[in-house]
Protein backbone atom coordinates (compact mmCIF):
# COMPACT_ATOMS: atom_id res chain seq x y z
CA UNK A 1 0.00 0.00 0.00
CA UNK A 2 2.57 2.58 1.13
CA UNK A 3 6.29 2.13 1.76
CA UNK A 4 8.85 4.42 3.34
CA UNK A 5 12.59 3.69 3.48
CA UNK A 6 14.93 5.69 5.69
CA UNK A 7 18.60 5.54 6.55
CA UNK A 8 19.49 6.19 10.17
CA UNK A 9 22.97 7.33 11.14
CA UNK A 10 23.03 6.03 14.71
CA UNK A 11 21.13 4.94 17.81
CA UNK A 12 19.85 8.47 18.46
CA UNK A 13 18.31 8.55 14.97
CA UNK A 14 16.68 5.16 15.60
CA UNK A 15 15.17 6.42 18.85
CA UNK A 16 13.97 9.57 17.06
CA UNK A 17 12.27 7.48 14.36
CA UNK A 18 10.52 5.50 17.09
CA UNK A 19 9.38 8.70 18.80
CA UNK A 20 8.08 10.00 15.47
CA UNK A 21 6.14 6.79 14.88
CA UNK A 22 4.71 7.00 18.39
CA UNK A 23 3.12 10.36 17.65
CA UNK A 24 1.03 8.85 14.84
CA UNK A 25 0.12 5.47 16.36
CA UNK A 26 -3.50 4.66 17.12
CA UNK A 27 -4.97 1.78 19.17
CA UNK A 28 -5.39 -1.58 17.50
CA UNK A 29 -2.29 -1.56 15.31
CA UNK A 30 0.08 -4.52 14.94
CA UNK A 31 3.65 -3.59 14.06
CA UNK A 32 6.21 -6.26 13.25
CA UNK A 33 9.97 -5.68 13.34
CA UNK A 34 12.23 -7.96 11.34
CA UNK A 35 16.00 -8.02 10.97
CA UNK A 36 19.11 -9.79 12.13
CA UNK A 37 20.41 -9.67 15.69
CA UNK A 38 21.75 -6.18 16.36
CA UNK A 39 19.74 -4.53 13.58
CA UNK A 40 18.14 -2.09 16.04
CA UNK A 41 14.67 -3.59 16.53
CA UNK A 42 14.64 -3.20 20.32
CA UNK A 43 16.09 0.32 20.05
CA UNK A 44 13.27 1.31 17.70
CA UNK A 45 10.74 -0.23 20.12
CA UNK A 46 12.35 1.76 22.95
CA UNK A 47 11.87 4.95 20.92
CA UNK A 48 8.21 4.11 20.33
CA UNK A 49 7.48 3.26 23.98
CA UNK A 50 9.29 6.35 25.25
CA UNK A 51 7.60 8.45 22.56
CA UNK A 52 4.26 7.32 23.97
CA UNK A 53 5.24 8.64 27.39
CA UNK A 54 6.96 5.79 29.24
CA UNK A 55 9.74 7.20 31.43
CA UNK A 56 11.31 4.01 32.78
CA UNK A 57 13.56 1.41 31.22
CA UNK A 58 12.47 -0.38 28.07
CA UNK A 59 13.96 -3.84 27.87
CA UNK A 60 13.63 -6.60 25.34
CA UNK A 61 11.14 -9.23 26.52
CA UNK A 62 13.33 -12.03 25.16
CA UNK A 63 12.65 -14.34 28.10
CA UNK A 64 9.18 -13.19 29.15
CA UNK A 65 7.94 -12.95 25.51
CA UNK A 66 5.78 -9.90 26.31
CA UNK A 67 6.38 -6.68 28.21
CA UNK A 68 3.29 -4.47 28.74
CA UNK A 69 3.51 -0.69 29.00
CA UNK A 70 -0.01 0.31 29.97
CA UNK A 71 0.51 3.79 31.42
CA UNK A 72 1.32 5.45 28.10
CA UNK A 73 -0.75 7.57 25.70
CA UNK A 74 -1.63 4.32 23.92
CA UNK A 75 -0.92 1.06 25.78
CA UNK A 76 1.93 -0.92 24.20
CA UNK A 77 2.50 -4.65 24.28
CA UNK A 78 6.07 -5.41 23.25
CA UNK A 79 6.65 -9.00 22.13
CA UNK A 80 9.98 -10.64 21.35
CA UNK A 81 9.48 -14.04 19.73
CA UNK A 82 13.18 -14.87 19.35
CA UNK A 83 13.04 -17.65 21.94
CA UNK A 84 9.58 -18.90 20.98
CA UNK A 85 9.83 -22.68 20.76
CA UNK A 86 6.70 -23.22 18.67
CA UNK A 87 4.27 -20.72 17.12
CA UNK A 88 1.43 -22.44 19.03
CA UNK A 89 2.89 -20.92 22.21
CA UNK A 90 1.29 -17.66 21.07
CA UNK A 91 -2.10 -19.25 21.75
CA UNK A 92 -1.03 -20.24 25.27
CA UNK A 93 0.26 -16.72 25.81
CA UNK A 94 -3.18 -15.35 24.87
CA UNK A 95 -1.70 -13.32 22.02
CA UNK A 96 -5.06 -12.79 20.31
CA UNK A 97 -6.34 -11.03 23.44
CA UNK A 98 -3.80 -8.25 22.83
CA UNK A 99 -4.86 -7.62 19.23
CA UNK A 100 -7.32 -5.02 18.03
CA UNK A 101 -7.97 -3.58 21.47
CA UNK A 102 -6.97 -0.32 23.07
CA UNK A 103 -3.24 -0.90 22.60
CA UNK A 104 -0.53 -1.29 20.00
CA UNK A 105 1.37 -4.56 19.60
CA UNK A 106 5.07 -4.43 18.70
CA UNK A 107 6.39 -7.84 17.64
CA UNK A 108 10.08 -8.55 17.15
CA UNK A 109 11.01 -11.71 15.21
CA UNK A 110 7.51 -12.17 13.69
CA UNK A 111 8.72 -15.01 11.45
CA UNK A 112 8.91 -17.20 14.58
CA UNK A 113 5.14 -16.86 14.98
CA UNK A 114 4.33 -17.74 11.37
CA UNK A 115 0.98 -19.47 11.08
CA UNK A 116 -0.41 -17.96 14.29
CA UNK A 117 0.58 -14.32 13.93
CA UNK A 118 -1.84 -12.29 11.80
CA UNK A 119 -0.60 -10.01 9.04
CA UNK A 120 0.92 -6.79 10.32
CA UNK A 121 -0.64 -3.39 9.78
CA UNK A 122 2.90 -2.02 9.58
CA UNK A 123 5.85 -4.29 8.77
CA UNK A 124 9.25 -2.82 9.63
CA UNK A 125 12.43 -4.37 8.28
CA UNK A 126 15.78 -3.23 9.65
CA UNK A 127 19.33 -3.93 8.52
CA UNK A 128 22.78 -2.69 9.42
CA UNK A 129 24.29 -0.28 6.92
CA UNK A 130 27.80 0.72 7.95
CA UNK A 131 27.50 2.28 11.40
CA UNK A 132 23.85 3.10 10.77
CA UNK A 133 20.64 1.32 9.86
CA UNK A 134 18.39 1.04 6.84
CA UNK A 135 14.72 0.82 7.77
CA UNK A 136 11.86 -0.06 5.44
CA UNK A 137 8.33 0.51 6.72
CA UNK A 138 5.51 -1.11 4.75
CA UNK A 139 1.90 -0.21 5.51
CA UNK A 140 -0.59 -2.96 4.70
CA UNK A 141 -3.71 -1.19 5.95
CA UNK A 142 -5.12 2.30 5.40
CA UNK A 143 -4.58 3.24 9.07
CA UNK A 144 -0.92 2.20 8.87
CA UNK A 145 -0.69 4.19 5.64
CA UNK A 146 -1.88 7.24 7.59
CA UNK A 147 0.83 6.58 10.18
CA UNK A 148 3.49 6.55 7.45
CA UNK A 149 2.05 9.67 5.85
CA UNK A 150 2.22 11.50 9.19
CA UNK A 151 5.77 10.28 9.76
CA UNK A 152 6.86 11.25 6.25
CA UNK A 153 5.43 14.76 6.60
CA UNK A 154 6.18 15.25 10.28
Amino acid sequence: MRTLTVTLADEAATLALGAGLAQALVPGLLLTLSGELGAGKTTLCRGIVQGLGHRGAVKSPTYTLVEPYEHTRVPVYHFDLYRLGDPEELELLGFRDYLGGDGVCLVEWPERGRGFLPAADLAITMSAQGDGRRVTLEAATPIAGDVLAALDHG
